[in-house]
């Protein structure tokens, strides 16, 4: 009887037959083959008007999305707090500020209300935002009639931080076509992975090609190594390509076994009434449930629940901690009436994993029965 892990992955069976491939013609390398056809099924997911960029992970997306929107030293990023520090980090790498914005209780994502008291607050300073980095937190869809009707009022463009919603959908929209940019993530842990790795999603083909440009060291087009702008090695490898090709041919099927989990959870919360299981608000959200999380009453019941999982050896974990509240970004400007510190003090992640066996069911059912008996 092993440890149950948050969120391992798991391979499909077809990976190996891409990774020969890349092996036998010798393409061990950044791009080939394997990347390309990777970009291409990815694009005939997200249907017409998506050009994808395969990059080697997901902060690499949201970095080179801010340089191709112009962010420069001394601008100013609006970030969703209530995420992983990826989110916020490229805004440094720039030498831009970031601009914290709490969540609404809903969708936990960023608050309309607060996203446009800060724009406002930002303009009346002198410093408009030059984008808005909203996040679909744990596959759940952002608010995003309310914010994209903000940001249009006032001009910004929204990157979609869609690294943990791979397969969910807002009115049966894919996550990650809405705005001016979408990032994935393919990490280990993710719904399919590459190993490590990333995408950046546009709408533009122009735009794409001038992202894999910046990926690959903005070599110009000429016969010596000539370098007219400043390039990153940000490009995704023909071997971690090959696993995603392998992996993204079940990934229905993962996703399936996502939300099936969350049926699982469901009636097994359905008569506890001191914990609140995380859902979506309405049939207009279509979560890929990556990682299913609830609320307890108080943090110190939550971190009792976590012991009593980590004594029968199954891994969970707290909430993101929010960037406002992170050491490295508590001096940066916060607008937000506290919504995810609470969360992050009572909110627990469960384990999610496509891998999750009905044995595994019945060990975490067990915790909580004996926990809240």
């Amino acid at each position: 009887m092993g440890r149950i892990y948050l969120s391992l992955s798991q391979q499909s069976g077809f990976e190996i037959e891409y990774i020969e491939k890349a092996l036998q013609s010798n393409w061990i390398t950044s791009g080939g083959p394997n990347v390309n056809d990777f970009e291409v099924e990815l694009q005939n997911y997200f249907g017409e008007d998506s050009f994808v960029a395969a990059l080697n992970s997901g902060t690499s997306a949201i970095h080179l999305s801010l340089i191709l929107l112009g962010v420069k030293q001394g601008d100013e990023v609006i970030c969703q707090s209530l995420t992983f520090s990826a989110s916020a980090n490229p805004i440094s790498y720039q030498g831009a500020t970031p601009i914290f914005v709490d969540s609404e209780p809903e969708t936990w994502n960023i608050c309309p209300e607060n996203l446009e008291i800060a724009i406002k607050d930002r303009i009346k300073k002198g410093n408009k935002p030059k984008a808005i980095i909203a996040v679909h937190l744990y596959g759940m869809p952002y608010k995003i009639d309310e914010i994209h009707a903000i940001a249009d009022r006032y001009g910004i463009p929204i990157i979609e931080d869609s690294a943990e919603a791979l397969g969910s959908c807002y009115k049966g929209k894919h996550c990650g076509t809405f705005g001016e940019f979408g990032i994935l993530s393919f990490n280990g842990n993710k719904i399919i992975t590459t190993s490590s790795g990333g995408a950046l999603i546009s709408n533009s083909k122009e735009v794409k090609e001038k992202a894999i440009f910046y990926a690959t060291q903005s070599k110009d087009d000429a016969i010596h190594y000539q370098h007219s702008e400043i390039g990153y090695n940000y490009r995704m490898s023909n071997i971690c390509a090959g696993i995603g090709l392998g992996q993204i041919k079940t990934l229905q099927e993962k996703i399936d076994s996502r939300r099936n989990n969350h049926l699982f959870y469901r009636e097994l919360f359905s008569t506890i009434e001191e914990v609140e299981l995380f859902e979506a608000k309405n049939e207009d959200y279509f979560s890929n449930y990556w990682l299913n999380t609830i609320l307890l009453k108080s943090s110190k019941v939550k971190n009792d629940l976590l012991q009593a999982f980590e004594k029968a050896d199954i891994e969970t974990r707290p909430i993101w901690k929010p960037m406002h509240r992170q050491p490295i970004f508590e001096s940066y400007p916060y607008y937000g009436n506290k919504i995810s510190e609470k969360l992050f003090e009572n909110g627990l992640c469960l384990p999610s994993g496509t891998n999750l066996t009905n044995e595994d069911k019945k060990r975490i059912e067990k915790v909580i029965n004996t926990f809240f008996n």
